[in-house]
């Protein structure tokens, strides 16, 4: 192999190394995996190795003329891996800015390694798609979690702590508010997100239930969230305090903002140098947060436009300067007029 670097292992001794763009997992005990990995994905038990590998621009030079099975294969081989017993994510996100949380609750341990980017992918189930497939299409992923978990677990448990996992990567995103990038919802993904689930055959500690009610099912969830949260950080520098901003909020519903400049009456650059005080104002982005769920609850049929509308506006009182006063009202004005 080339120089790689031992930088986590689990109490099950699995070992986790850096290697060339790229973290793998060497299996030291036998394990049964779930993943959505073009290679060897699917319910496995055969695997000696899994990996989270960044993709260059050199190597998504090469996608362009090659199927990712074949590249992920010749990668297998590039690195001394048996293709057959491995399986493993793609992303742009980069491996230096990885992310290992575990947690343990008496003899439950669950360990998540994640990489994160919701830049440019963020996106909503039931968002209207960007494709259409018949003959294949590759995208890389851009949140991808390795979870290893020390206990045994069947495949219909392995089943439903995928499912629970998942559901923790929509709650991490919504706790930070990330909007989707194809619509005015929160992000409940990415469109190409990964996940690879592997659990000890060789534990004796058997587990039967990896649902929301278990305590399993609870450490998956707070590890998969904890993980997400620190990796978008040192990816994409998004935590609770930057996305605590008038500006950052109002992004989700999307409008030309130019037909607000082109709309003002005031000197353009001093009203944006004032709006970029005034949107850090814990009031306005208080008032800013609860317009914008006047407006979700309008959208989903929960309350009436007018209803929603005579409650913005009564709330602009409550503003912090005339900038943002001016931004929301152009806001209600588009949304709720």
């Amino acid at each position: 192999m080339y120089n790689e670097r031992l930088i986590f292992k689990t109490s099950t001794n699995d070992e986790v190394y850096y290697l060339k763009d790229s973290i793998f997992i060497k299996f030291n005990h036998k394990r049964n995996c779930i993943s959505n990995s073009v290679l060897n994905g699917g319910i496995q038990d055969n695997l000696e190795f899994v990996f989270n590998h960044h993709l260059s621009q050199e190597n998504i030079n090469y996608l362009e003329n090659h199927d990712l099975m074949d590249y992920l294969v010749k990668l297998c081989k590039d690195f001394k891996f048996n293709p057959q017993k491995s399986s493993g994510l793609v992303t742009l996100a980069l491996m230096k800015n990885l992310s290992i949380v575990s947690k343990r609750y008496k003899q439950i341990e669950v360990t998540a390694i994640t990489t994160a980017g919701v830049r440019v992918n963020a996106v909503c189930a039931g968002d209207d798609a960007g494709f259409y497939e018949e003959n294949g299409m590759f995208k890389p992923g851009t949140i991808n979690t390795i979870l290893l978990i020390n206990s045994r677990l069947d495949d219909n448990v392995m089943a439903e702590a995928f499912m629970v996992a998942s559901e923790a990567k929509s709650v991490a995103l919504n706790n930070l508010k990330i909007p989707s990038q194809f619509s005015n919802n929160f992000a409940t993904g990415t469109g190409t997100d990964g996940l690879i689930i592997a659990s000890d055959l060789e534990s004796p500690n058997i587990i039967t239930n990896a649902g929301k009610h278990s305590k399993l099912g609870e450490v998956i969830a707070k590890s998969i969230i904890e993980s997400i949260h620190v990796a978008i950080k040192k990816q994409v520098w998004i935590t609770p305090h930057s996305q605590s901003n008038v500006l950052v909020l109002l992004n989700r519903y999307k409008l030309d903002i130019n037909q607000f400049y082109d709309s003002l009456n005031q000197d353009k650059h001093d009203f944006i140098l004032q709006l970029k005080i005034d949107s850090k104002i814990p009031e306005n982005i208080a008032i800013t947060s609860s317009i914008l769920n006047l407006i979700d609850d309008v959208e989903k049929g929960i309350i009436k436009k007018e209803v929603a509308c005579d409650l913005s506006n009564g709330l602009l009182a409550y503003c912090k300067g005339d900038t943002v006063n001016s931004l929301l009202s152009f806001w209600i004005k588009k949304f709720l007029d």
